[in-house]
């Protein structure tokens, strides 16, 4: 494979050292485990893991048009954050889709704020924000920025050792500027795998270097580097989505179960009116978590049909078998008339149809992030 072409994030050499298995991911040259996902998984759910989050794009919205350029670009309330606060969001497209999902860090309420936007989108996000523009500085920061998730139960206590007993005062969903080796970092108590933790925006010169503190200082914790394997399997166990498996361009915040981050009723934004539109029409699928019956994995892509006449009723999003649970589990799009709890389908496997079940989620409810 010609890796040259591929974009690397300051840590490659530390993954190399670590003999991680590297993936083309998005057009960056990943790591997609070390030891085995399993044991990465584990490892996130009962000590702590370490994941290279770098490949992810940062812009800077800023000026006294800020606010109003926010507002207009998402579909969240930004008037509503104040200093040190973050809050995950939509850009949403003027058919009432899902341009990307996002996290918005007020840094200067009304003045100064960092947005946090998948890999995969970040250049079709910062022109998304150029061509709706209303008036904000914008500047795509994704090259200066370095970013590593420390995440699971002993992430708190990691945490303290390099930033100091401060660290654990940062509530849910808030963030903190702070010092490493010299330099400025914003930490924030936020994270995409339900275990307790940050994620650490760190300057890209000094991003292996803070990587490398942090498994000296977690040896005893149990820390490790998760790849991008138990990434996915920890965040599918939590039913959080994905852009380009749960959300993408065509889809309703609705339908998937994303109405609590649209506040249509407090602003204005893009699309707004389309999206709307669509909920008044009748939602025809909902996005669903479903337990495997019979043996079987299920993947993305995966067909959905209904038990009694296998008609087709929809499409397996992510899944995965669940190393917490010891079961194959799944999120889907299902017929709105078939999404409720208990209900039974099938899972077309191999040209099988194998039984499935609507359940409640997130699968894994006793993480450290509920506690």
């Amino acid at each position: 494979m010609d890796t040259t072409q591929l974009k690397t994030t300051p840590l490659k050499a530390e993954h190399e050292a670590l003999n991680a298995r590297m993936v083309d991911f998005a057009g960056w040259w990943m790591p997609v485990q070390y030891e085995g996902v399993k044991e990465e998984h584990l490892a996130v759910r009962k000590a702590v893991g370490l994941f290279d989050v770098s490949h992810m794009g940062e812009i800077r919205v800023s000026g006294p048009k800020a606010v109003e350029t926010l507002q207009w670009c998402t579909t969240n309330d930004v008037s509503q954050l104040k200093k040190n606060q973050a809050q995950y969001s939509l850009f949403p497209n003027a058919t009432g889709g899902i341009v990307d999902d996002l996290i918005v860090y007020c840094i200067e309420p009304g003045a100064d704020y960092l947005l946090c936007v998948n890999a995969s989108n970040s250049d079709k996000d910062y022109a998304y924000l150029v061509n709706n523009n209303r008036g904000a500085q914008l500047a795509n920061e994704s090259s200066k920025w370095g970013q590593i998730a420390v995440q699971g139960p002993h992430a708190m206590a990691l945490l303290e050792r390099i930033f100091g007993a401060a660290v654990k005062e940062i509530p849910t969903f808030e963030f903190r500027e702070m010092s490493f080796a010299g330099v400025k970092t914003l930490v924030a108590r936020t994270g995409y795998t339900g275990e307790d933790g940050c994620e650490i925006f760190v300057p890209s010169e000094k991003t292996a270097e803070l990587w490398r503190k942090l498994l000296e200082k977690g040896s005893d914790l149990g820390v490790k580097a998760i790849g991008l394997g138990a990434r996915d399997t920890l965040r599918t166990e939590m039913k959080y989505s994905l852009y380009g498996n749960e959300i993408d361009d065509d889809s309703s915040p609705y339908a998937a179960g994303l109405a609590w981050v649209v506040k249509a009723s407090a602003k204005d934004f893009v699309g707004k009116a389309q999206m709307l539109a669509k909920k008044e029409m009748g939602l025809k699928s909902k996005l669903i978590g479903f337990e495997m019956l019979d043996r079987g994995i299920p993947r993305h892509g995966y067909t959905l049909l209904a038990a009694d006449t296998t008609e087709k009723i929809g499409v397996v999003t992510s899944g995965t078998f669940s190393p917490s649970l010891n079961e194959s589990v799944g999120i889907a799009y299902i017929r709105s008339d078939l999404a409720a709890i208990g209900s039974e389908f099938l899972v077309e496997i191999r040209d099988r149809g194998v039984r499935a079940r609507v359940i409640a989620t997130p699968f894994v409810k006793n993480t450290s992030l509920k506690k």
